[in-house]
């Protein structure tokens, strides 16, 4: 006797587990059967046990929109870490060109005047506007060459982004083995 309710017992826990599906079709048709729908219709999950319902076609579309949305933002990674190496890259050849300038006219640029500034370690100051810094590499070259054509520098000691810069106009200081002092703007540059 116990055998067979054991058994019993076995088989209606295992029918109970079975699911339940609510199938519906763009008509408003409503079908229930034991597997899932096909893809032309909504499907809700029924709880036996509960009587709670889940709607697997909702839970599919917040599956598939998690995975674009992570899709995106990796994209979006991507792209913003290729931003960062060009960026990188562009300041590194801005500087390379400043080097060549001090080597080719050393009567004109101190060995130091216009040192690299290396990407990954910048001064504060240059920090705040590290998007900038191919562009800040280039303006410190022209502000040196612009204060050795005033005619007052015969040699420029330091050219550099003076503290005076905002996030819309670079400001810099050069600085000459007379001691006169020039400061230009990146508009007065760019002229």
């Amino acid at each position: 006797m116990r055998i067979t309710l054991f058994i019993l017992g076995s088989l209606f826990s295992v029918c109970t587990f079975a699911g339940i599906y609510k199938c519906t079709d763009i008509n408003g048709k409503t079908d229930y059967q034991s597997k899932p729908c096909d893809s032309e219709h909504k499907t809700i999950q029924i709880n036996v046990k509960t009587g709670g319902s889940t709607d697997l076609t909702d839970q599919e579309k917040q599956k598939q929109d998690l995975a674009q949305k992570e899709q995106d933002e990796k994209l979006e990674q991507e792209q913003l870490t290729k931003k960062q190496a060009q960026l990188k890259q562009d300041a590194i050849s801005e500087s390379a060109k400043n080097q060549f300038l001090i080597k080719s006219n050393p009567e004109k640029f101190s060995a130091f005047s216009i040192p690299p500034y290396a990407p990954d370690h910048l001064p504060d100051l240059v920090g705040n506007y590290q998007s900038r810094l191919p562009d800040i590499e280039r303006l410190r070259r022209q502000a040196a060459e612009k204060a050795l054509a005033s005619g007052q520098c015969t040699r420029v000691e330091s050219s550099e982004l003076h503290s005076k810069s905002t996030k819309k106009i670079l400001v810099f200081s050069v600085d000459c083995s007379s001691g006169k002092n020039f400061q230009f703007n990146e508009q007065v540059l760019a002229k």
